[in-house]
């Protein structure tokens, strides 16, 4: 038997706390207390999902963002959000400072990039 239990996918970046709060607000999760941190000085911080699995944000002083689709820079991981309506989805993420990528590869998702240049998907969630 396996007892690896998949937690957290965690995202490089150079301000922790301020990419978390793009995600925070974006998917409506909390991000953790600093507790008795600065937030100058948070190097790891967390969305809270209730004991499911979550985001990760963890500081690195260089990033450089992936080239999407394709180019110099591959994506190593992005996440995908389900959605109920992509047009209303796509204003409230463009609202929080997410830009659209210029190659959307299909009619059911969309591609955003986040403030510091990841790739995520807005996935139109199946009917019934």
């Amino acid at each position: 038997m396996n007892d690896i239990e998949f937690s957290v996918t965690a995202i490089d970046c150079p301000e922790p706390l301020e990419l978390a709060k793009f995600y925070s607000q974006l998917c409506g999760l909390e991000v953790e207390s600093l507790g008795d941190f600065l937030p100058e000085d948070v190097t790891w911080i967390e969305l809270l999902n209730d004991g499911h699995p979550t985001i990760g944000f963890q500081k690195v002083s260089y990033v450089v963002p992936p080239t999407w689709p394709e180019g110099p820079q591959p994506q190593r991981v992005h996440l995908d959000f389900l959605v109920d309506d992509l047009d209303v989805s796509e204003a409230f993420a463009l609202g929080l400072g997410a830009t659209k990528a210029q190659f959307q590869p299909g009619a059911s998702f969309r591609v955003f990039l986040d403030p510091i240049g990841h790739p995520f998907c807005l996935v139109q969630r199946a009917r019934d």
